[in-house]
């Protein structure tokens, strides 16, 4: 079981970020520039944009590929990770991009997309750049993705921690996810049945993950393969603390992991159906962030709730749908322009929640959960709705 650092050797293309943003619960950028223009004066494709995190520290990302995780039926497999944490002269490394060029490729063709109807967005991660280290160390938070999905569709919490002080690990479950390996192989979410992937599955992928960070933070580096991991990573990772979200099934395998490793100090639920359910109570922090999966809708999501014993909250936002607290809120509107999406087609993907608002539950409240259970911080933001939010409704908590 190794590790090693990955940085596609494809540029980034253009059309990609589409299909990767409605395929699986991806999510797009907010404004979108005008239309530059090419030699010839025609427009060429506009670039999508990432929105900027508003934390104090910039930011460093590094891919990695784990070897040996246990897949459906026992087999063994390959992960491709990512880890974002707090960076210090970032100014040499280049910004990473959202998704490689080869898995992207793939999610535009899987949604129906002509290749360069738009550029791809780039993130505020910068490759490689060598890691800010804290007296304290860094509190671990992994991220799990939806059904059919990929690692980057979350991007906006993720780097978001990132900048406060987090080492973050985006995982792509191999089978279930558009994803690139160093030697350019790609894959797809697999419709064979030996493949099929369940929360239980994805859960087991994540504890997988926990131990490769555990390897990292106690200096047992990646093998020969690959370039080194960023500078004072390793000794820079608290395992003493470590929480996991997830969106969708992501969030249902949240649950799943937090039953069966009591290294998982908090959960986060970003609408997650949790079904099948957990065996057991949980008595640890949760927080669900609700929008299709609801209490009152569903009777797993009920169920679920009833087996949480320790710290819970359940918060709403107006407007919200399923896809609402990741990136698609805010890259969908910018692609709707250029492909001539109607605003009811617009809304159907989106709801009505604003994408700027949208932005900002999602970079204030997930912060404000961990920082809470992971760094023991007073959160006013979650002892009851807030001037701030009004949007935000408080559902449930205890």
């Amino acid at each position: 079981m190794t590790f090693t650092p990955f940085e596609s050797r494809r540029g980034f293309g253009r059309r990609r970020l589409l299909t990767a943003a409605l395929a699986a619960g991806a999510a797009v950028p907010l404004g979108l520039a005008g239309p530059a223009r090419s030699a010839t004066g025609a427009p060429a494709p506009a670039r999508l944009t990432l929105p900027r995190p508003t934390g104090p520290h910039p930011v460093g990302t590094v891919a990695l590929r784990l070897r040996g995780a246990v897949g459906p039926g026992g087999r063994r497999r390959d992960l491709m990770a990512s880890l974002w944490y707090p960076a210090r002269d970032v100014e040499r490394y280049p910004r990473a991009p959202w998704m490689t060029e080869g898995a992207l490729r793939e999610l535009l063709a899987a949604s129906g997309f002509a290749p360069d109807v738009v550029r791809s967005p780039l993130t505020a991660g910068h490759q490689g750049a060598p890691v800010r280290r804290s007296d304290r160390g860094l509190p671990v938070v992994v991220f799990s993705h939806g059904a059919h999905s990929h690692r980057a569709d979350h991007t906006v919490i993720v780097q978001e921690l990132a900048g406060r002080g987090y080492a973050v690990v985006t995982v792509d479950h191999t089978y279930d996810a558009f994803t690139e390996f160093p030697d350019g192989r790609v894959l797809i979410p697999s419709r064979d049945p030996q493949h099929a992937m369940g929360p239980a599955d994805f859960a087991a992928d994540i504890r997988f993950v926990l131990d490769r960070v555990e390897d990292i933070a106690e200096g047992r580096g990646p093998g020969s393969e690959g370039s080194p991991l960023p500078e004072h990573l390793a000794g820079a990772l608290d395992t003493r603390r470590i929480g996991v979200f997830g969106w969708s099934k992501g969030g249902t395998a949240t649950a799943h992991v937090m039953a069966a490793d009591p290294r998982v100090r908090a959960g986060l639920s970003l609408d997650a159906p949790m079904e099948p359910l957990v065996s057991g109570d949980l008595d640890r922090p949760f927080m669900m962030m609700t929008a299709t999966f609801t209490r009152q809708d569903d009777p797993h999501v009920a169920a679920f709730w009833e087996r949480l014993r320790g710290w819970r909250l359940d918060i709403g936002a107006q407007g919200a749908v399923h896809s609402s607290y990741g990136d698609n809120q805010v890259l969908i509107p910018q692609l709707a322009k250029w492909v001539g999406m109607s605003d009811e087609e617009l809304r159907d993907r989106i709801g009505t929640l604003d994408p700027d608002r949208a932005v900002r539950i999602q970079q204030a409240y997930p912060s404000a959960f961990f920082d809470l259970h992971l760094r023991h911080r007073r959160e006013r933001l979650l002892e009851g709705p807030s001037r701030r939010f009004p949007e935000v409704a408080f559902l449930g908590s205890s």
